[in-house]
């Protein structure tokens, strides 16, 4: 029994010891370096008869009698520009900031990315040399590495958490397109949002976006938008106002097993072509439906998150060889992208009015099957339930959906009206549901697909 508990501490001694070699003795130097950076965000949005009460007293005085929320940020530029989230400032009225030694500003919003969450500001402070941090190179951060998060967790300002990366390449919203985040425990609660993640060299490697939590505070699973992403989408923010990706022109699909094995791949990566939008850079550059995209601009292509970060990463009007599979062979063809934002705007817009009795929702516009509408689309006499006559190209609809199907079902209920599918699926997105399951006629097959509202 001795002899077992001198082997048991010897063991902890080991532990322990290795331990002490691989943890830093302290975060103090770095936290003293890195907080004067990084700023509490208070906004505010009228709210007519709200009156200054309880503990947010003086954030409502401040405001004069203002709904106030709060979050973090991070100074990018000693001139006063201000990295955070988007849905921190979101349809704020006042942006106030607040540097740790208490100095507050007031600041403008210069652009904002809601596909990314990102938001950059202006502090309304000429002259003034404010302290700066400057992101880091996430591509180079490892599941174990240290990282330091600092913000404004429920208010309280300056607060410094440590914990390690947990993973990468996290996707968490089906609908975020660039979605990929890194995972930390580092704690991260309400407020934090907007604030910097930094690696051991002082860089900021993400911004603190997201936590999952049943309770509303950490339970050790935090995300943040990695700088790999979140640094060009911020320079394109200054330089322009907006965003500026590349657009290919292609809806897309997971390579399954069965298909890899087909094709003579090791693994299911690359990206499915299931559609190839007319008059867009692919249908320019010769791609077909049924190419297998393994290889962008140079850069392999995994899985179809992985194509859409590249593509939209590539500068607008840039001329991008392409790697395609087909018909077992491998195929180089030559893309000059268009600007997403572009295609949405116009899709969203659409050629002039809708037709008569056609309604949108979810990205598509749904008609009855009148007859000029069968012979248009080529459906059979007598088809029941809503045509799909448009969808947005950019849409989680068009990755399963096309013009000329026919929608039957939502959800397990029989549709008919297109303005009974509209509602439907509208009280489903609000609800939050996730993918719904649908009952489509296209052509001679009948089949159910998952499409998120």
């Amino acid at each position: 029994m001795k002899r077992a508990g001198m082997v048991a501490a010897a063991l902890a001694s080991l532990v322990l010891g290795n331990a002490a070699i691989a943890a830093p003795a302290s975060f103090a130097d770095l936290a003293e370096e890195l907080t004067p950076a990084v700023v509490n965000i208070s906004t505010a949005q009228r709210a007519a008869g709200v009156q200054p009460t309880g503990e947010l007293a003086p954030l409502q005085r401040k405001f004069s009698g203002r709904a106030v929320s709060l979050g973090s940020g991070f100074i990018v530029d000693p001139a006063g520009i201000v990295v955070t989230n988007n849905h921190v400032i979101d349809n704020a009225d006042e942006i106030a900031v607040t540097l740790h030694d208490g100095r507050e500003y007031k600041a403008t919003v210069k652009g904002v990315d809601r596909e990314t969450d990102i938001a950059v500001l202006q502090l309304d402070a000429p002259g003034v040399r404010f302290p700066s941090v400057t992101f880091g190179d996430s591509t180079k951060a490892r599941v174990g590495d240290w990282v330091v998060a600092i913000g404004n967790p429920f208010g309280l300002g300056g607060t410094v958490t440590v914990g390690v990366i947990s993973a990468r390449n996290r996707d968490i919203d089906p609908d975020a397109p660039f979605g990929s985040f890194i995972q930390t425990d580092a704690a991260i609660n309400r407020g934090n949002s907007g604030g910097p993640l930094f690696d051991m060299n002082g860089g900021v490697i993400g911004i603190n976006t997201a936590i999952y939590s049943q309770t509303g505070g950490s339970v050790g699973v935090g995300f943040a938008v990695p700088s790999e992403l979140a640094g060009v989408v911020v320079e394109q923010l200054l330089a322009y106002g907006e965003t500026r990706r590349g657009w290919l022109g292609v809806s897309i699909d997971e390579v399954s097993p069965q298909l890899a094995q087909e094709i003579g791949l090791d693994r299911p990566r690359g990206a499915l072509v299931t559609v190839v939008r007319p008059n867009g850079p692919a249908q320019a550059a010769g791609l077909q439906a049924n190419d297998v995209i393994v290889e962008f601009n140079r850069r392999p292509v995994d899985n179809v998150r992985g194509l859409t970060r590249v593509v939209a990463e590539t500068p607008v009007g840039a001329t991008a060889p392409v790697v395609v599979l087909r018909g077992g062979k491998r195929v180089t063809l030559q893309v000059k992208l268009d600007r997403r934002e572009s295609r949405i705007l116009a899709a969203t817009a659409g050629e002039g009015p809708l037709p008569a009795g056609a309604l949108q929702g979810a990205g598509l516009t749904l008609q009855k099957p009148t007859r000029d509408v069968a012979e248009a689309f080529g459906l059979p006499a007598g088809v029941e339930g809503v045509v799909v006559t448009a969808v947005d190209p950019d849409s989680p609809a068009a990755v399963v959906l096309q013009p000329g199907d026919v929608i039957l079902e939502i959800g397990w209920e029989r549709i008919t009206r297109p303005e009974a599918a509209v509602e439907k699926l509208e009280k489903l997105r609000n609800l939050n549901s996730g993918p719904v399951q649908i009952y489509v006629q296209r052509g001679d097959l009948l089949f159910y697909e998952s499409l998120r509202p």
